[in-house]
């Protein structure tokens, strides 16, 4: 039902009016949807099933959050995030941007260095331009398979990051070693060898956390298990890193 409401929504209405108003067209999808069997950590809609996409995932049809987005809003207000932190935030979804905005206890810094998600700031990772341990918490989901130059990005994220902090850092996963190939740059042949079209690796859990480590960071990988009444997926790893 979401795609193919999604897809008439898309065919009658403009993008950008589409972008402008997507939570009120998203409630407009709560009495198909509102249940008893789920429920949604963010806008805490309760539900009788989630959407499915395509790659199985399940999205929340009320606020638009895929099943890591509302396992990261419960961990870091269950364990990480604490009044008067200064909270370094990549390429956030627009659901947590909007929360994170309205606290008023917290210093949030989001930042997009592209400008394709919402955000106040637009350092560029591989040369952070702010000062040395600034931030009590940084976040940076899904971005480092995106940067060539990733030990960089990981020596400036360790820069940042105050003495006791904690960075909670996710990529996709392989088994076995890092895939890299740059001599690969079109995206078609991204797309096919690292599953996406701006993806330029693929790591694996060990070999991410060596290079986070090589840095300077004390890693501890996190495997979290499955849960039908939020929409967990099984397994999901979060490498939390501390300097």
């Amino acid at each position: 039902m979401y795609n193919f409401l999604k897809s008439v929504a898309k065919n009658i209405i403009p993008q950008k009016a589409l972008i402008e108003n997507e939570e009120r067209f998203r409630r407009l999808l709560i009495p198909f949807y509102k249940g008893k069997n789920n429920e949604c950590t963010i806008c805490r809609t309760r539900l009788k099933n989630f959407a499915q996409l395509d790659n199985g995932n399940l999205l929340c049809p009320i606020c638009g959050s895929l099943s890591r987005t509302r396992r990261l809003y419960k961990l870091l207000n269950d364990e990480f995030l604490q009044s008067k932190m200064f909270f370094l935030d990549f390429s956030p979804s627009r659901m947590l941007y909007k929360k994170w905005k309205k606290r008023n206890d917290i210093h949030y810094f989001p930042t997009d260095y592209e400008n394709e998600f919402l955000s106040d700031y637009h350092y560029d990772i591989t040369n952070i331009n702010t000062e040395e341990e600034k931030f009590d918490l940084i976040v940076c989901y899904h971005i480092l398979e995106h940067i060539i130059e990733d030990r960089k990005a990981m020596s400036e994220l360790h820069r940042v990051l105050k003495t006791g902090g904690k960075a909670l850092i996710q990529t996709p996963f392989k088994d076995g070693e890092i895939y890299e190939d740059y001599s690969i740059t079109t995206e078609k042949g991204r797309l096919k060898h690292f599953g996406q079209e701006d993806h330029v690796r693929i790591y694996s859990v060990k070999g991410l956390e060596s290079r986070l480590k090589e840095t300077g960071f004390n890693v501890v990988v996190r495997t979290f298990s499955k849960d039908n009444y939020y929409g967990f997926t099984q397994n999901e790893k979060v490498l939390i890193c501390t300097k």
